[in-house]
């Protein structure tokens, strides 16, 4: 006699029902019968390991959450629960790996009902947890080979919190031109240059200069400024915005004589540092002007063959600067050299204005000839093109 057809709907149903009323035993049976009555999906098999992690069957759960990761591989709810199985049977390396993967694949909160919601958080939390504890181990066992402090281990200290997820992997990104086999430096040493010294003894004699020019509104322009006949890119509404001013006594690699004689102390100390000098190119030494309020959103320099150089002169509070992962608060008469390559950022939350001196450096790795060979390409690009190019952030 042959056996009448299984209801399907109905089983799901009766099974979801006996779950919510917390009737474990009648939901395990009825998504068990559902299961065998043919093919089910991955919802089914994640049912049925509640329903068994209810019932404290540990491999029947861990059983039918497989199932369901085996067809859905991203879903959330089996993902942590799968995490929560790991983490109570003590394999708390394998259970890290499952949260963190569940909070790398989730959708928008906006896109997740409440209750995934609230297990996401948590699965964060954990991912938080086992992260301080897998850190608290690394460097106890650092410290008894030595310690990774100072400046011998800055690079290994950058390396471990990449592992530890605590800051992001940066590369060079130039806009127009790159040049291989050059460091990954957000900062670089300060030590590193020391003819700053000189630039960082005159921060006073410029500051001074600075401050009759700003008595003329006028005699700062927006520092982004669109160039007629290029695509307008409008950075964050920063086109022709003098939120972000600039003004020049070396633009593209040519002295603007009426702003370089308003400024003779600071063109004095600009003529003992080592200028990237490209023909019509670089370098450009300026005033960098950061309005209230305003902010300079992430963006990458042109090319990586340079290094940008801040002299900060006045700096209210409440001012920031970032290169890729670090953060770090300009501080008036300390001048830092950055790869303007790698992503980076500024803000000024204060009402008062901040302004710093900006100028251009070779990097110190490139050889004399390799700057000649850069510079000699670039005026060849320039005289293909016959006109001066149009440089921009």
């Amino acid at each position: 006699m042959p056996m009448p057809p299984v209801d399907t709907r109905a089983l799901a149903q009766s099974g979801a029902a006996a779950l919510r009323r917390g009737d474990a035993r009648t939901a395990r049976e009825s998504f068990e019968r559902l299961i065998a009555a043919g093919p089910a999906d991955a919802s089914c098999y994640l049912a049925l390991a509640y329903a068994c992690r209810h019932l404290d069957d540990s491999a029947a759960t861990l059983a039918a959450v497989d199932k369901a990761l085996a067809l859905e591989p991203r879903n959330l709810r089996a993902l942590v629960l799968k995490a929560d199985h790991l983490a109570e049977s003590g394999d708390e390396r394998g259970a890290s790996s499952f949260y963190q993967f569940a909070v790398k694949v989730a959708p928008p909160p906006n896109e997740m009902p409440a209750d995934l919601i609230d297990e996401l958080s948590r699965a964060r939390a954990m991912c938080e947890r086992y992260t301080g504890q897998f850190e608290a181990l690394l460097r106890d066992r650092l410290a008894r080979r030595g310690g990774i402090e100072g400046r011998h281990a800055a690079r290994f200290r950058h390396s471990l919190d990449i592992l530890l997820g605590r800051k992001t992997i940066y590369h060079q990104q130039p806009r127009i031109f790159f040049f291989p086999e050059l460091p990954q430096i957000q900062f670089y040493e300060r030590d590193d240059f020391p003819w700053l010294d000189k630039v960082e003894a005159a921060t006073g004699d410029i500051r001074a200069e600075l401050t009759e020019i700003l008595k003329e509104a006028s005699s700062f322009r927006p520092y982004v400024q669109h160039v007629p006949g290029r695509p307008r890119r409008d950075l964050a509404g920063l086109d022709d915005n003098p939120d972000w001013g600039a003004f020049y006594m070396w633009k593209d690699g040519e002295i603007v004589a009426e702003n370089a004689a308003r400024c003779p102390r600071t063109m004095k100390v600009m003529a003992e540092v080592p200028l990237a000098r490209v023909t019509s190119r670089s370098p450009s030494v300026l005033f960098s002007l950061l309005r209230p309020g305003a902010r300079i959103p992430p963006h990458s320099g042109l090319t990586n063959t340079r290094l940008i150089c801040h002299l900060p002169l006045i700096v209210p509070p409440d001012c920031g600067f970032r290169v890729g992962n670090d953060v770090r608060t300009p501080v008036e008469g300390k001048a830092w050299v950055f790869d303007d390559t790698m992503e980076h950022e500024a803000w000024n939350r204060s009402d008062r204005t901040r302004v710093i001196l900006l100028f251009e450096i070779w990097r110190p790795e490139l050889t004399e000839e390799e700057r000649g060979l850069v510079t000699a390409m670039f005026e060849a690009i320039d005289a293909y093109s016959g006109q001066k190019p149009a440089w921009s952030i």
